[in-house]
């Protein structure tokens, strides 16, 4: 007999377990039937489940349970990603506490620590998503770093290569000081400063005490400067075009360009150009030929680009004696208070700097055409449909992806240079150094490119290299390309656009047919969850008290297409309730010998309370399928809310008694089987 008090954490676990035990999520169950294929989007192996996850993998889970249910052979590949600078950090925190740094280590001993790390403590969020019932093929969890997947990377990356869509370039990257490693634009976080604009005279070439005035919120920049810019059709300033001005401080001759980046309703409507510095000024120095200096180094102290007075200084240390030096030449107009955004490296927590380096580039422009193409063909679909408009801005104005990082964690290069720094680019030491040798017609001594491959790089492969390609395995015939994506808005750029772009070059057919994105989970007054307002909800709190059935279903119940999920510990309860109100139906139904008969039919019933039910249940699983098929989860879980709460407990069982406890055995005993069928059928 069922207890009296529905105990989740009791019965979920038994349940999870049984059916992990039972084989009862893994593929190739019904290899007879059409295949249905989620890829996961692997959460990092430093993370822990967090409110987003939570509603991501319950979609997840509800599709694929779906599919299963209706006999599909449905695999939801399982796994993790390296996430390169976020667990270099936690090992090199761990080093700093013990007074060691990964440079006493050496690459070699820091990369075996981290492998330690990773199976002591990393993947603590797989262990959270089975807690939250998450039905994946446990049995074919995958991990970036997986040597099949290293295969798979080195690949693509020399393919890439060798058809020159993979090249070296001197660009402007997202540089973090602190952690000294260029970082992608998801890395950076833009945040609110109360500043400072200072405006400064720049003496004109030419002119007795003529000055054209900038503003800037960076002056410790302005010792890379190489040109003033200004609108063409700014009256104030058209006889300066073409001229050249004194660059104070430095005593550099710049030229003063026509630009329409220069805006003339802000500041004095001249702007400072720095082409090494700031990405807008860097193509404004490619337009006009401008020199790029950079005078930052790695660690964001001046270097020896700049005048000897400012090397080695810290860049706001600099900047004060920047100043102060400009202002006793009599050179500061004036300054003001600003209100500005600043980017901020999201890991290393220090501004970032946009900062001209070397690193190896990937051509994404040519890679996004069939990526556009797939989805203009509908070959692809976003739900909702919106979010194409999206993808299509940021795909057709898309820049080259810089693709290396200064890490020693994560895939590394397979690049190796010559003596005179010849580049040889292969998938093994031992076939570079064959190439090399040939090419130089002798043996010569390598060394090895030490950047590593930025995250999104390997993970864009992750739909078909975690199915075993480049071999061509029986999974990657059967299950590639995969039915659908479940993703946030936010790494539509990251990570679909790469998925996208990766899988046609690579596979010849899009990753996915469809893509749900889905909202973002607030706080219940619409607020988004953030550490600094105190208003995160931790779901693992919410599985401890309520179980995870009902944060699984409450999730669902509030999924509209579109619409962000206001959450509320009020919610999760009532659906705690829910889930007791169809635990206490089954007890119900045990009690009165309710259970289900292999010879019944319900098409027979002959009493009308039973017909009825059945006619009911009938409508709420096409309500639930139109709901699944549709992407409206919240639509499924009210017609499953309405049927099982208010028509077959309030009103079926209340009506079900004097039939059971009446003298008609045969109503009786149809009821029962009735009352059991209908309850297995929800």
């Amino acid at each position: 007999m069922l207890d009296k008090t529905y105990r989740p954490e009791l019965v979920e676990t038994k349940h999870y377990e049984k059916w992990e035990r039972d084989g009862a999520f893994e593929c190739w169950k019904n290899a007879d039937e059409d295949p249905y294929a989620i890829v996961i989007p692997p959460p990092n192996v430093t993370g822990s489940l967090h409110m987003g996850h939570a509603l991501n993998n319950t979609l997840q889970d509800i599709l694929i349970r779906c599919m299963r249910m209706r006999g599909r052979d449905t695999l939801w590949q399982p796994g993790m990603d390296h996430a390169g600078i976020a667990t270099q950090m936690v090992v090199e925190r761990q080093l700093e506490a013990n007074g060691q740094t990964r440079a006493d280590l050496g690459r070699d001993a820091f990369i075996k620590k981290v492998w330690e790390w990773k199976a002591e403590s990393g993947g603590a969020i797989i262990g959270q998503l089975r807690r939250l019932g998450a039905s994946c093929d446990w049995s074919r969890e995958r991990f970036t770093m997986d040597e099949g997947l290293n295969k798979a990377v080195r690949k693509v990356f020399v393919q890439l290569y060798k058809e020159k869509l993979a090249y070296k370039d001197n660009r402007l990257v997202n540089w973090d000081p602190k952690l000294q490693t260029a970082i992608s634009d998801l890395e950076v976080q833009q945040q609110e400063v109360n500043g400072s604009l200072w405006y400064f005279k720049y003496p004109v070439e030419g002119f007795e005490n003529k000055t054209i005035i900038v503003a800037t919120t960076r002056p410790e920049t302005m010792l890379g400067d190489t040109a003033v810019a200004v609108h063409p059709d700014d009256e104030r300033y058209r006889d300066l075009i073409g001229k050249f001005c004194i660059l104070p401080v430095v005593g550099r001759r710049i030229p003063i360009v026509a630009d329409e980046y220069a805006d003339p309703e802000q500041g004095s409507g001249a702007v400072k150009i720095t082409p090494a510095h700031d990405f807008n000024d860097f193509e404004v120095g490619r337009r006009h030929n401008l020199e790029l200096i950079n005078i930052f180094n790695v660690d964001a102290t001046v270097n020896d680009a700049a005048p000897e007075a400012y090397r080695g200084m810290d860049r706001y240390e600099a900047r004060q004696r920047i100043i102060a030096d400009i202002d006793a030449a009599g050179l500061l107009e004036r300054i003001e208070d600003h209100v500005h955004m600043v980017p901020y490296g999201d890991r290393g927590g220090v501004p970032i700097e946009p900062y001209l380096t070397e690193q190896w580039y990937v051509d994404a422009a040519t890679l996004a055409k069939p990526a556009i193409e797939a989805v203009e063909q509908g070959r692809m679909k976003f739900v909702p449909e919106n979010w194409s408009k999206t993808y299509f801005e940021w795909m057709r104005n898309i820049e080259p992806w810089c693709v290396s990082r200064q890490l020693w964690w994560g895939h590394q290069i397979p690049a190796w240079y010559g003596p005179d720094d010849e580049i040889f680019v292969e998938e093994t030491e031992t076939e570079a150094q064959s190439v090399a040798d040939a090419h130089y017609g002798k043996a010569v001594t390598l060394r090895r490119d030490e950047d590593v491959l930025d995250t999104w790089f390997s993970s864009g492969l992750w739909a078909f290299s975690t199915l075993g390609w480049p071999e061509k395995t029986p999974e990657l015939a059967r299950y590639y390309p995969t039915d659908v994506l479940v993703t946030g808005f936010d790494i539509i750029f990251f990570w679909v656009a790469r998925m996208m772009m990766l899988g046609l070059h690579f596979m010849g057919n899009v990753p996915f047919h469809t893509v749900y994105v889905h909202a973002l989970v607030r706080d219940e007054n619409g607020q988004k969850m953030s550490k600094s307002k105190g208003n995160v909800i931790d779901p693992l709190e919410l599985v401890d008290e309520y179980g995870g059935d009902a944060l699984r279903f409450t999730l669902a119940s509030l999924a509209a297409p579109g619409r962000d999920i206001k959450l509320s510990g009020e919610r999760v309860a009532g659906s705690r309730n829910f889930v007791t109100k169809l635990w206490n139906a089954a007890r119900y139904c045990e009690m009165n010998d309710c259970s289900p008969q292999d010879i019944f039919d319900p098409a027979e019933c002959q009493h009308t309370l039973n017909r009825w039910i059945v006619s009911e249940l009938v409508r709420c699983v096409g309500a639930v399928n139109t709901g699944l098929d549709s992407y409206r989860f919240n639509d499924a879980a009210q017609a499953l809310y309405q049927f099982t709460w208010r028509t077959y407990c309030d009103w079926y069982l209340e009506f079900s008694k004097p039939l059971l406890m009446g003298d008609d055995v045969a109503f009786a005993t149809e009821t029962r089987a009735t009352a059991a069928w209908v309850l297995d059928q929800t």
